[in-house]
């Protein structure tokens, strides 16, 4: 498959006023996250940007960016838009949507992402880890995936990725057994990025506030692969000084 990376970037943030050109070291944190594509190895990587000085920001270091609509609900709306005015002509079919406040990313795990779009079936992939803290496990902020490792003639095939059931901020499912922490990096089929973004906002996500239930909803397969490592997401000004005290 061919491959483009596009990370999308917003300056509005109420924990975090202009959090992607928060200097981190060096560079903007969004320049951080678009390093680790290029240290994955990605083939193409865009920022899709909100706003002119985020544009600037990411062309000055040597990396593409275009302008979009600054009034888009969500970061797979802002990648959609990215992929018309870059890709018009369908040369990429698979898209990464990596989020722009991960700038201590494993780039591990931008190709693990990747890996579950092997399989026909499987519309948009993901990550998970198991949950170790047991403090985690009802936290409605840590997102959980309810899943059932892969199957053919109700063998296991793959036991390191599961096949999404359900995403819920509750502790679930019951019972003894993992829980699994949702990552939210996600490789989407071209088409299934097309389709995710022309369908409105479904019943369970706007309940659980979890855009990937829509493609549940809408009958597509979502597929995570099962990493070791959380990233850091930087969403305050603590998380700005652990990722500062992570890369200087």
């Amino acid at each position: 498959m061919k491959t483009i990376t596009l990370i999308p970037a917003r300056m509005a943030s109420t924990r975090l006023p202009d959090k992607p050109l928060a200097m981190i070291g060096n560079a903007p944190m969004i320049v951080h996250v678009a390093r680790r594509a290029r240290e994955a190895g990605m083939e193409r990587i865009v920022v899709a940007a909100d706003s002119k000085e985020i544009v600037e920001a990411v062309t000055a270091e040597g990396f593409e960016a275009v302008l979009t609509n600054p009034d888009h609900p969500s970061g797979s709306d802002r990648i959609y838009e990215a992929l018309q005015i870059v890709d018009p002509d369908g040369h990429y079919d698979c898209v990464v949507n990596l989020q722009g406040d991960l700038p201590t990313l494993d780039p591990v795990l931008i190709k693990a992402v990747i890996k579950p779009l092997e399989d026909d079936h499987c519309d948009i992939s993901t990550l998970g880890v198991v949950i170790i803290d047991d403090e985690e496990k009802t936290n409605p902020n840590v997102v959980k995936i309810v899943g059932a490792p892969l199957r053919s003639a109700g063998v296991v095939r793959d036991a390191a990725i599961l096949r999404a059931l359900y995403f819920t901020r509750a502790s679930a499912p019951y019972g003894n057994g993992p829980l699994y922490h949702h990552i939210g990096i996600y490789a989407y089929r071209r088409d299934a990025l097309q389709r995710f973004v022309t369908v409105p906002p479904s019943t369970l996500e706007e309940r659980e506030k979890l855009e990937q239930l829509r493609g549940l909803e809408e009958g597509m397969e979502i597929h995570a692969a099962i990493v070791d490592t959380v990233p850091l997401g930087v969403d305050t000004p603590a998380d700005l000084e652990k990722a500062r005290a992570l890369l200087t």
